[in-house]
């Protein structure tokens, strides 16, 4: 048991050696998504602010935040960054990756501990420079919280974390596992987080991801409905998962990347070439 133990230790300190770059650009990432969050928030819906103060309706200004959000995460997955790690940015992510096989199991936890740290640090860096606006009460540190919708707020909270959870998750995997489609999952999955924060954001604040949640609500001192976000999107996400492979069949997942169209090193258990090649025979070519 011992040995065993010790050899387990080992493989995690293996890992931590060889990917640590990986790591440190989750954290990067997600730390970038956060700074983006937390600045288009003080911008678009602080009293002071000069776009607030031009644009009244808050539906308007959602979907201005929508569009920022969306595209930030497009940036983000398309960037050098982003071809390297995978842009997961999100345990959910990583967790399903790990359970389809493409994601080792030291890499998955180190990979969730760089997007929690990442999350926290990157609302910590815009309190730095912005905290009362970032404190006001119409910011909150970019907080996603449960809509007010009386005692059935929570319970709708959840249920809509859960479905635009499962959403994403389901197109991450029919796009990035498709032949010709592969290249643009990055677009995909902005587009589903600006359409999501435009229409979901009055039932739940549009989290999808534990690591997103925990930063705004750390440095806000605001836990309400945390569980929510810790259970819905995790268990949506895996949701997703086994229903794509009982449909597409394991085999049919071939790397953990959003974006693998590139030349950056891969530290996963990638078949992504066996996706490329004409000759397999797999019904994702479309």
């Amino acid at each position: 048991m011992a040995i065993e133990h010790r050899r387990r230790l080992g493989a995690g300190v293996t890992a931590l050696r060889s990917h640590w770059p990986e790591y440190a650009l989750e954290a990067a990432e997600l730390g970038a998504f956060m700074i983006s969050a937390c600045v288009f928030a003080v911008l678009l819906f602080h009293p002071a602010s000069f776009v607030t103060q031009a644009i009244e309706s808050t539906a308007a200004r959602r979907v201005l935040m929508g569009l920022a959000m969306g595209l930030t995460l497009v940036g983000l997955v398309f960037s050098p960054a982003g071809q390297r790690s995978g842009a997961h940015m999100n345990p959910g992510v990583t967790l399903t990756f790990w359970r389809l096989g493409k994601v080792a199991g030291w890499d998955a936890v180190f990979y969730i501990g760089a997007q929690f740290i990442g999350g926290i640090a990157g609302v910590m860096v815009v309190g730095v420079f912005m905290r009362i606006s970032l404190a006001d009460e119409s910011v909150r540190f970019a907080a996603t919280l449960p809509g007010r919708m009386g005692g059935a707020g929570l319970a709708l909270a959840w249920i809509g974390e859960f479905t635009i959870s499962f959403i994403l998750l389901t197109t991450i995997l029919n796009v990035s596992n498709h032949r010709r489609l592969t290249r643009f999952t990055g677009l995909f999955a902005g587009a589903l987080v600006a359409m999501f924060i435009m229409v979901e954001d009055p039932i739940s604040g549009m989290s999808m991801n534990p690591a997103r949640t925990f930063g705004s609500a750390l440095a806000a001192d605001l836990w309400t409905g945390l569980w929510i976000y810790f259970t819905a999107p995790p268990l949506a996400m895996l949701a997703a998962a086994e229903v794509y492979i009982r449909r597409a069949g394991l085999k049919r997942v071939y790397c953990a990347k959003l974006h693998h169209c590139n030349d950056k090193r891969c530290i996963f258990r990638c078949e992504f070439g066996r996706l490329m090649q004409p000759s397999d025979d797999t019904p994702s070519t479309g």
